[in-house]
C-alpha cells in the first residue's frame, strides 16, 4: 500500500526512472537523434516472415503513447491474411489511381516526383504485415450513449509516431500510406461505426535491393525557434 497514494479519490503510483549525469544525457540524446535520422520510408519490401511476437510488442510500445484523458482512442488492426491484403491493395490502388489522374493538382504531383511514388502499391501484398490504425471518436455504452474521446487525432498521431519508432527499433521498415478516401478499410475489415481509418502501415524487412530517395531533413534552425 505504500506504493499507492490516493489523490482526489484516485490511485496514483510513485514515478521513478533512471537518471543520468549531464554528459551521459548529452550522449544519449545525440545517439538517439542520429539513430532516428537513419530511419527511412521504404517502398520495396521483402516477403520474409516476421514473427508475430515482434509485431505484438511493437503495438504495445505504440499503445504506451499519451492520449487525451488516457482514453487510448486507437485500434491497431493487423493483417497477415494474403486474401485480405490482395483486397486492400485492389481498393487502395483504385483510389490512388483516381487521385493521381484526377484529384491531385499539378503542384502536388511535382512535389511527389522526387520521391518516386505512383498509384501502384505492390507493397500492400508483399509486406508480411499490414497495420491499419483506426481512431475511435467515441466509445459506445449500454443504452446507446456515446462516450466522447478527447483530442483523438492528436492522440492517435502520437501513437503512430511511437509505432514508427518501435518498428525502426526492432530492425524492420515501414511505410506510412494514406490512400484517400480510406473508408474502404473500415468496410473490408468490418470495423464498428466509432472507428475511422487513420493510417495504413506495411511492416516487414526491406527487399534485398531497396533504394530510397536521397532526401535531406531540415536543419535545427529550420525547425526550431528559441525564446
Amino acid at each position: 500500500m505504500n506504493n499507492i497514494k490516493l489523490i482526489n479519490g484516485f490511485p496514483f503510483i510513485k514515478f521513478n526512472r533512471d537518471t543520468y549525469d549531464m554528459e551521459a544525457m548529452k550522449e544519449r540524446a545525440a545517439a538517439f537523434a542520429a539513430w532516428m535520422d537513419s530511419r527511412r520510408t521504404c517502398r520495396d519490401f521483402s516477403d520474409r516472415p516476421v514473427d508475430r511476437e515482434i509485431i505484438e510488442n511493437i503495438i504495445m510500445a505504440a499503445s504506451s503513447a499519451p492520449s487525451g484523458a488516457h482514453k487510448q482512442p486507437w485500434t491497431f488492426c493487423v493483417v497477415s491474411d494474403q486474401s485480405l491484403k490482395i483486397r486492400i491493395r485492389a481498393a487502395a490502388e483504385k483510389e490512388e489511381q483516381e487521385s493521381y489522374n484526377r484529384r491531385m493538382p499539378e503542384e502536388w504531383l511535382k512535389d511527389l516526383a522526387p520521391i518516386g511514388t505512383d498509384w501502384q502499391k505492390p507493397f500492400l501484398e508483399t509486406a508480411p504485415w499490414l497495420i491499419i490504425v483506426f481512431k475511435r471518436s467515441y466509445e459506445p455504452e449500454p443504452g446507446g450513449h456515446k462516450h466522447q474521446n478527447y483530442y483523438v487525432t492528436e492522440s492517435v498521431g502520437l501513437a503512430c509516431g511511437f509505432l514508427l519508432a518501435a518498428i525502426h527499433h526492432a530492425g524492420l521498415v515501414a511505410l506510412t500510406h494514406t490512400p484517400s478516401p480510406m473508408n474502404f478499410l473500415a468496410r473490408i475489415l468490418n470495423r464498428p461505426e466509432n472507428e475511422k481509418p487513420f493510417l495504413l502501415i506495411p511492416v516487414g524487412y526491406a527487399a534485398e535491393e531497396c533504394w530510397v530517395p536521397d532526401l535531406k531533413r531540415k536543419a535545427l534552425n529550420e525547425v526550431c525557434c528559441w525564446y
